[in-house]
């Protein structure tokens, strides 16, 4: 048992990512109900969705679950009101200062774990009172760091600076890579990618379908002016390389940009002009699956492979 397991009370130290057009109630819930800590990604709702989106993850598991909050969200005071309203126990936050509301969640005995893609990072989410890390690698799809750590290097570069548990994010969809995490020092994963091709993401089915058919190169860290993120290679993404090589400024860089994209590509299915966040573990993933399989998978894979190394002799 590890202390990722024990802080959240779950059989597996599998947490799915919360993210954005995918992570609604019935993903969550899935993967709760599965034995890892499911997530209901909120950057993508209305205060009022979330409050829905929570009380249907209460209805649909018994199993504790949580929230995804991307602090820079413009609601983010309503956001917070809603989750400690409806007494959500863990908050995992992303993309901004965890200064700022760690304290007031840990006053309502929330456990709080911060989004990191550098060590420094990982250390003031440690001073802010946050209960453990995510350490994301560039690997990862989404938003991403501007530092373009590798998993491999930053997992036991995070785990040496902090003494909270590390929670290992970035290219993992397997359970041999869970196991890589595991020796690198985390003490559990979080998986973003494998759980975008789930039967319970709420992802629109043509992108889950380029999920699996992706093949290396297909993704790229995309609009490091702006805010680094991993696109899927697509007509959008061409326009966006397109202006960043011909030395467009930031406001036409939010021009192209536009609103909805994300929602466009992932939710709505359009794959020309949507914006499709991904992982390049998208490479790895051949199937849309019931997320309790994938669950199972990765045990099954995890374990397989302790046992393969156990018995290698490598010196």
């Amino acid at each position: 048992m590890s202390r990722i397991t024990q802080l959240f009370n779950i059989p597996f130290p599998i947490i799915q990512a919360g993210m954005v057009w995918a992570s609604g109630w019935k993903l969550a819930s899935a993967v709760s109900n599965a034995g890892g800590l499911g997530l209901i990604g909120s950057g993508s709702m209305y205060p009022e969705i979330l409050r829905e989106h929570i009380r249907k993850c209460k209805a649909a598991t018994d199993k504790v679950f949580g929230v995804n909050l991307p602090l820079l969200y413009p609601d983010i005071d309503k956001h917070i009101a809603i989750i400690i309203e409806e007494k959500v126990s863990v908050v995992f936050t992303s993309a901004g200062n965890p200064a700022a509301w760690t304290p007031i969640l840990k006053q309502h005995n929330i456990k709080v774990v911060h989004v990191v893609s550098s060590s420094k990072f990982a250390k003031k989410a440690e001073q802010a009172g946050c209960d453990a890390v995510v350490a994301e690698g560039f690997e990862a799809g989404g938003h991403n760091g501007r530092e373009e750590t590798t998993t491999l290097v930053l997992i036991p570069a995070v785990c040496k600076a902090v003494s909270i548990p590390v929670i290992a994010a970035g290219g993992i969809a397997t359970g041999r890579q869970m196991l890589a995490a595991m020796v690198l020092g985390a003490e559990g994963v979080q998986i973003g990618s494998r759980f975008v091709a789930s039967e319970e993401a709420s992802s629109h089915p043509n992108f889950k379908h380029v999920v699996i058919n992706a093949i290396e190169g297909d993704t790229v860290l995309s609009m490091k002016r702006l805010m680094p993120v991993r696109l899927m290679k697509n007509k959008f993404f061409e326009a966006i390389a397109r202006a960043e090589a011909a030395g467009a400024s930031t406001e036409e860089l939010k021009n192209i940009l536009g609103k909805g994209r994300a929602k466009k590509g992932m939710f709505e299915g359009d794959l020309d002009e949507g914006e499709l966040e991904i992982g390049q573990s998208s490479i790895l993933i051949e199937d849309i699956l019931p997320a309790a399989t994938i669950i199972n998978n990765l045990c099954t894979e995890f374990e397989e492979a302790l046992a393969d190394t156990v018995k290698k002799t490598y010196f």
